[in-house]
């Protein structure tokens, strides 16, 4: 099985000791998001083949990774060089650059992947500061992954109530991104991705396969991966989706681009760690 904890929320930020108390109790409940249906997945490192975690801010995880260390794991992090006006509630770029350092440290290079986005362009945010910022963090990150995924702005109705300034990033655009972004990426040995962005940017290099591929995951965890055919696949990508127990409108980071809460307002969780399912009220 593999177990996916962050396309709903952000579990390794917020949720650390509710997750790591799923571990000691062996077991996790995950309501379906689009039926209200209960799952119940077990925790043993037998039954799961790779245990996946995307995040904006790992370190309240990576504090306590010895407690996962019977289990095969895969880490995507998100590292932006956006202020608190677009991230409200993210760490500084600089302070999760290292912890993605430790984390790759930890896990092994091949079993962390950095991603930058999702990309949009303002007066603030321009093409000239995209490229600066790239170049800088690549500077710093390619002696600790091998790869890094690009992603555009996606203007759902949630994100503009959130980011009403927020525009398309033209064609035009993403070509100057992708080459630039490409030709700083080669001179550090990294290689440029995309997913479910098309194949525009391959001609720079690019691979637009998907950031959670079988190939990615089964290079994190060092063995072959069985999908059963059918299973897993549900986007327009090679991305093996496995079963998220996360929960939607739950993370705090508080970013305006956010597709996973519906309104940009505080929310009190009605979370400890003796719970075995993810649940708010508001």
């Amino acid at each position: 099985m593999i177990l996916n904890t962050g396309t709903r929320t952000d579990i390794p930020a917020f949720f650390s000791k509710w997750f790591l108390n799923r571990i000691e109790e062996g077991f996790v409940l995950s309501k379906n998001p689009y039926n209200n249906q209960i799952y119940k997945y077990n925790f043993n490192p037998k039954t799961i083949d790779v245990m996946c975690f995307c995040s904006k801010n790992p370190k309240p995880l990576v504090k306590n990774l010895d407690k996962l260390s019977d289990y095969r794991q895969f880490w995507f992090v998100t590292i932006n060089p956006y202020g608190k006006d677009i991230e409200v509630n993210v760490p500084d770029y600089r302070k999760v650059i290292k912890t993605f350092k430790e984390l790759s440290e930890i896990v092994g290079i091949n079993a962390v992947s950095w991603r930058y986005g999702p990309i949009f362009i303002t007066e603030k945010y321009n093409l000239d500061f995209h490229i600066e910022k790239f170049e800088e963090m690549a500077s710093e990150l390619h002696e600790y992954t091998s790869d890094c995924t690009i992603s555009f702005i996606d203007l759902y109705q949630k994100v503009l109530r959130n980011f009403s300034e927020a525009r398309e990033v033209t064609v035009d655009e993403r070509l100057i991104i992708g080459e630039n972004f490409a030709k700083i990426a080669n001179e550090y040995g990294i290689q440029m991705k995309t997913c479910v962005e098309g194949t525009l940017l391959d001609q720079f290099g690019f691979d637009s396969s998907g950031c959670m591929t079988q190939q990615v995951l089964e290079k994190a965890i060092g063995n072959n991966l069985k999908v059963p055919k059918g299973k897993y696949h549900n986007r327009e990508c090679n991305c093996l989706m496995g079963r998220d127990i996360g929960l939607y409108n739950t993370c705090m980071h508080g970013c305006k681009y956010c597709y996973a809460n519906s309104h940009e307002i505080i929310y009190y969780f009605s979370l400890t760690t003796d719970y075995n399912i993810l649940f708010f009220s508001n």
